[in-house]
């Protein structure tokens, strides 16, 4: 069993920037896929962007330029720096781990931009 805990989520002004952190209780957390989604109401869960173990990074077309994922396998944590954030950004951004077969999600950090 994986434990998450997503912090860093707030109100950011539009264009604004905010970094996510979503830290891991397993101390294997070196070998699990990390990513990071997002829910807004009333709309799917998406995802926004992805880390393999070994560093290799996926994005959202949506998010490519501005948002950056990362780890720190010695803290068992994961990052998601946001730059230059919309308001149709506001969502609930949820951490993910999956390792096959077992996959994990945290309770979620609520983000909110807005003037």
């Amino acid at each position: 069993q994986v434990q998450l805990v997503e912090s860093g989520g707030g109100l950011v002004q539009p264009g604004g920037s905010l970094r996510l952190s979503c830290a891991a209780s397993a101390s294997i957390f070196s070998t699990y896929y990390m990513s990071w989604y997002r829910q807004a109401p009333g709309k799917q869960r998406e995802l926004v962007a992805g880390i393999t173990s070994g560093g290799v990074t996926t994005y959202a077309d949506s998010v490519k330029g501005r948002f950056t994922i990362s780890r720190d396998n010695a803290k068992n944590t994961v990052y998601l720096q946001m730059n230059s954030l919309k308001p149709d950004e506001t969502a609930v951004y949820y951490c993910f781990a999956r390792r096959a077969p077992d996959s994990f999600w945290g309770p979620g950090t609520q983000v909110t931009v807005s003037s």
